[in-house]
Formats: C-alpha cells, sequence, structure tokens
C-alpha cells in the first residue's frame, strides 16, 4: 500500500503494519493524516523505525487524532503532562505481566496510545498487540449472539491492586481511585468508524459480568481471555531507540514481555481520548 510519500507494510495477518519513508518530526498534511488514519483503522496498530521526536512533538501529533487524557498513576516529562513515562529498571520493576486495553477504566476510554521507545534493552522486552476483532470473528455464531448482549465492569483499583498494595501505596493513588470509580462497558463492542465488532474484555481492569453469576462470569472471563491472545490474532514488535507504535485501543489489547530481567526499559506514551463503547444491543435499541 502506498500513500503519498510514504508506504505501508502489514506485518501479520491479523493486525500490524510498518509505516516507512515517514518523518514524524514534521507537521503531517491534511492527505497524509487522512491516510494515516485510514491505515491504523485497516491494521489497528502502526509501527515506525527511527523517529527521534521531541515531547512537544509527541504531544502535537497525537492531537491530530483528538483531545489527549493525561493518565493518574505515571510520571511524565517536565512540562508536558500529556506525555506519560513508562520506565522498567532494578530500582522500578514492571508491574503490568497481563494483556490489557489501556485504561478501559473510564467511561470514554482512549482512542488510542502513540509509544515511543526512549532506552530500550540489550534483547528482550518485545511488545505484542492482539486484534479483538479477529478474536470476536473467530468465535462461533452462538458464542457471538451470547455475548453480545452482555455487559462487563471495569475497574482502576483492579488494575492497580499491586500498586495500591505497596507501602503508601493508597495514598500516592487515592485521588485517581476517587476520581475513577467503576465503569460498565458492552462485552461486545462496534468500532464507532469502521464499525466492526470486537470483544471489549480484559485481563487487567475487568472484575466481571453484570449479568452473569459470579462462577459463569469466572468462567466466562477465563475463556475469553484465553482465546483472545491465540498467536493468529497477535503480532509481536522488536524495540529500537527511537521506534514508535500507535494503536487503535478500541479494538486491541497489548501486553510487554518481561522477558528483559534487570535491564533498562524506558518509553513515553500520549493518550488520545475515545469515545464511550457501544454494544450491538444499544445501537440497536
Amino acid at each position: 500500500m502506498t500513500v503519498s510519500s510514504f508506504k505501508v507494510r502489514p506485518t501479520a495477518g491479523a493486525l500490524g503494519a510498518e509505516v516507512q519513508n515517514i518523518d514524524l518530526r514534521k507537521s503531517l498534511s491534511d492527505e497524509e493524516f487522512g491516510q494515516l488514519h485510514q491505515a491504523l483503522l485497516e491494521y489497528q496498530v502502526l509501527f515506525f523505525r527511527d523517529q527521534d521526536i521531541t515531547p512537544k512533538q509527541h504531544r502535537d501529533l497525537a492531537l491530530r487524532f483528538g483531545e489527549l487524557l493525561c493518565h493518574p498513576a505515571y510520571p511524565t516529562p517536565e512540562g508536558f503532562p500529556e506525555v506519560t513515562i513508562l520506565e522498567h529498571s532494578a530500582e522500578k520493576p514492571s508491574k503490568i505481566e497481563v494483556w490489557h486495553a489501556d485504561m478501559t477504566f473510564r467511561p470514554q476510554p482512549p482512542l488510542g496510545s502513540i509509544l515511543q521507545a526512549k532506552v530500550v534493552p540489550a534483547r528482550g522486552g518485545d511488545t505484542l498487540w492482539a486484534s479483538m476483532s479477529a478474536a470476536y470473528e473467530a468465535l462461533s455464531p452462538a458464542m457471538q449472539s451470547f455475548l453480545e448482549g452482555l455487559t462487563a465492569v471495569h475497574d482502576f483499583k483492579y488494575g492497580f491492586k499491586e500498586s495500591l498494595a505497596e507501602p503508601g501505596g493508597y495514598e500516592r493513588l487515592k485521588q485517581a481511585v476517587e476520581d475513577n470509580p467503576p465503569q460498565i462497558h458492552p462485552v461486545v463492542r462496534v468500532h464507532p468508524e469502521s464499525g466492526r465488532k470486537s470483544l471489549f474484555v480484559n485481563a487487567l481492569f475487568t472484575t466481571h459480568i453484570v449479568e452473569l453469576s459470579a462462577a459463569e462470569s469466572r468462567a466466562v472471563l477465563a475463556y475469553l481471555f484465553e482465546h483472545m491472545v491465540q498467536p493468529e490474532f497477535t503480532c509481536r514488535f522488536y524495540w529500537e531507540p527511537n521506534s514508535i507504535a500507535f494503536w487503535d485501543n478500541r479494538i486491541t489489547m497489548h501486553k510487554p514481555v518481561n522477558d528483559h530481567g534487570l535491564q533498562e526499559r524506558v518509553l513515553q506514551r500520549v493518550v488520545i481520548l475515545g469515545d464511550t463503547p457501544k454494544g450491538p444491543t444499544s445501537l440497536e435499541a
């Protein structure tokens, strides 16, 4: 696929494409923005190499796609509250080990995130993405129909339980807990732009399915969490300094591969505000 002066090369069967011959330090033309936006909808996660962008350029790129979100639990570069720093080191070991979509505990979870690598380990530290539309489409029609009438609870406290349990953790995150009460979202989401249906639960933030008993909810979620991350629904990205990943958070999940021990890994992320998730039932009502 050729887009203006840059190229988009698919990297896996279900999702993922590398965008080549583009300089994200420069402002996108309207044509480039439109084609990049379309590529994001088609491939769900886009990868870029050798993009030495500043926090301002990072923020301005994301602003082309929508309003930005600040994250209540991460540090930021001075003067750029929209840019969060994700660091893994001996002093700051990673606490995120499971597949998830970002900030689904919000009433309007993010449209997507743009993540830039600043420091990467000598080896290891890749990130995996999974297509939730591909996972939904692989289900039987009977299972699709069953899930489309269900809703699930997403909870900030559940996702950050390890941080909250640390000494001083609750005091540090008290305001974030108060600002982010549990939210209910459809188990099957309809993408607001492409119209594709996808699964919208994740092991980090989803606590239970509202319409089912506790035992039924545990069984259904356990099945979905295993089903959604089968290899044929995923792609994997090897980070280099100044690599960037831009993913559609409405239709994907991701997971860091924490196989790099105590080697330092530092990334910077900007998160774009999304919409209120809608399921097939709410659309038809």
